[in-house]
């Protein structure tokens, strides 16, 4: 027997004949909600218009398919519609056994029938918002784990980074030996489909604190608004290799998965090569409008003019695609660059707690590809991590690999996969690309960005190729902060994505 709890005020005694109904639509309504939730059938259907045959059945099956102990129903206000309908809004609050409570929200529709004021049914009338669905009652499993930000809040709203937590939950409950399970109240339509209206379950039994800075995470969620692009921006700490923002637009987590060319942006690991290989950042270089290297297609400046003999800083500034395609082609090989791309973390697994790898540098097949890797394209691909863990390696010193867990959480989920250890730049070459992305943001093309002081980077433009707009890339740090954007189809990094990194450092 249902528990009796009426929030309608005085009603006035039950009508239990439908033909003698002459009262207002308020004195009906409010009748028939207090019927509704004394379980009185035969008070309810006299005051209902032609109602089904399997009227009372509907309220049985409801009662027993949802196990509803009690029901409280507040009626509103009535809504007239002319002189011969209307419509009573009315709350309720069905108690769920002792799982909880389900607050819902329905309509009562009035008309005029045979004289008299009556409720006009429907099967929504019973379960607002379900129709003629069936509704019960199904065991389903539910995350056991909450992650929170460092400082343990939850994420930001719409933050770009709720499928990352989404995926490290169901990583960490399928380590639980007794998965959690939960109850959830469910509609299935006539045609079979299923939708779940309210999950209940346990208490959290496990709450972890991820890397992911609050503020942060924040700062790079609204840099990207406005954007109207597909785009992402992932940021790392250089000094521990976490993880402290990642907003994703990008389809699949695509901030760690998705790998694009990079475009110049990746100079400045070809740049790393070529201070190992003795040039430092004095050393003068040619930067032409345009080169063909032996055996590929000629890589031109963006239509620069050329620049003649500068020096490999002011050519690292200037982008110069041209000037460090030919440097590649000419003092390097495909296995000194693939070489030097691995100390960056490009081709080796990330295991940061998700799995993934850092992009990619294929073998070149001749000096022409080469030279075309060299400058970020052909075999040569990067993910948004991928390029903000390279621009953390120049702050640093050292390559670190990436987390969003603590190392002792990372290990268990990702065991038996070995985790990288840290790779150090020797130190003329840290200091020689220090020099070069400072200079970078200094150059006229990035000047007029709105980048703080004290930011370093470099940006590059892509060609997409078929139509699909060029890709915009911006990497960079400051302080123990690096960072990468990328925007898909978005056109010029330096006019598209250093704005939107000037944002975010505005911001923190």
């Amino acid at each position: 027997m249902l528990s009796l709890v009426i929030v309608a005020g005085a009603l006035g005694a039950l009508v239990l004949d439908a033909r003698k109904v002459t009262g207002t639509p308020e004195e009906v309504g409010r009748t028939y909600l207090a019927a509704w939730a004394a379980e009185n059938l035969a008070g309810m259907r006299a005051l209902v218009a032609a109602p089904p045959a399997d009227f009372d059945e509907r309220h049985r099956r409801l009662t027993a398919d949802l196990q509803i102990t009690s029901l409280t129903l507040t009626p509103g206000r009535v809504v007239r519609h002319g002189a011969t309908t209307a419509d009573l809004p009315f709350q309720g609050i069905r108690q769920i056994s002792e799982l909880g409570q389900w607050p819902f929200s329905g309509v009562l529709h009035l008309a005029v029938r045979d004289g008299g004021w009556k409720v006009v049914w429907t099967p929504e009338t019973l379960q607002p918002g379900a129709g003629a669905d069936r509704l019960s009652l199904a065991r389903i499993q539910v995350p056991g784990t909450e992650l929170l930000t460092r400082q343990g809040r939850p994420l930001p709203h719409d933050s770009g980074a709720q499928a990352y937590f989404t995926e490290l939950v169901t990583r960490i409950d399928a380590l639980d030996e007794d998965p959690p399970a939960g109850w959830a109240v469910q509609a299935v339509a006539p045609t079979g489909a299923v939708r779940r209206l309210l999950v209940f379950r346990e208490a959290t039994e496990r709450r972890y604190r991820t890397t992911l800075d609050w503020w942060t995470q924040a700062a790079a969620a609204r840099a990207l608004d406005g954007a109207g692009r597909r785009a992402a921006l992932v940021a790392v700490r250089p000094s521990t290799g976490e993880v402290l923002a990642v907003a994703d637009r990008l389809p699949g987590r695509g901030a760690f998965e998705r790998s694009r060319p990079p475009g110049t942006a990746f100079r400045l690991v070809t740049a790393a090569a070529l201070l190992r290989g003795g040039l430092t950042a004095d050393s003068p270089v040619a930067c032409p409008a345009s080169y063909v290297p032996p055996g590929g297609t000629s890589i031109s400046g963006g239509g620069d003019d050329d620049r003649g003999t500068v020096s490999l800083r002011e050519a690292f500034a200037a982008s110069c695609p041209a000037g460090f395609a030919r440097l590649a082609a000419e003092r390097l090989d495909g296995a000194a660059l693939r070489r030097q791309a691995a100390g960056f973390g490009f081709g080796g697994p990330l295991n940061s707690g998700l799995g993934g790898r850092c992009g990619e540098v294929a073998e070149p097949d001749g000096p022409g590809e080469l030279a075309a890797m060299a400058i970020g394209q052909r075999g040569t691909r990067a993910s948004a991590l991928c390029m903000a863990l390279a621009a953390a390696t120049v702050r640093d010193g050292t390559w670190r690999p990436p987390r969003l867990m603590s190392e002792r959480a990372v290990r268990l989920l990702e065991q038996p996969r070995r985790i990288p250890g840290p790779r150090a730049l020797p130190g003329p070459v840290a200091a020689g690309l220090r020099s070069m992305m400072a200079g970078a943001v200094a150059d006229q093309a990035l000047a007029g960005a709105g980048l703080p002081a004290g930011t370093a980077g470099v940006a590059s433009r892509v060609p997409g190729g078929s139509g699909a707009g060029d890709d915009a890339w911006f990497a960079g740090y400051r302080g123990d902060l690096a960072f990468a954007i990328l925007v898909e189809g978005g056109g010029d990094g330096a006019a598209v994505a250093a704005p939107i990194a000037a944002r975010f450092l505005a911001a923190l």
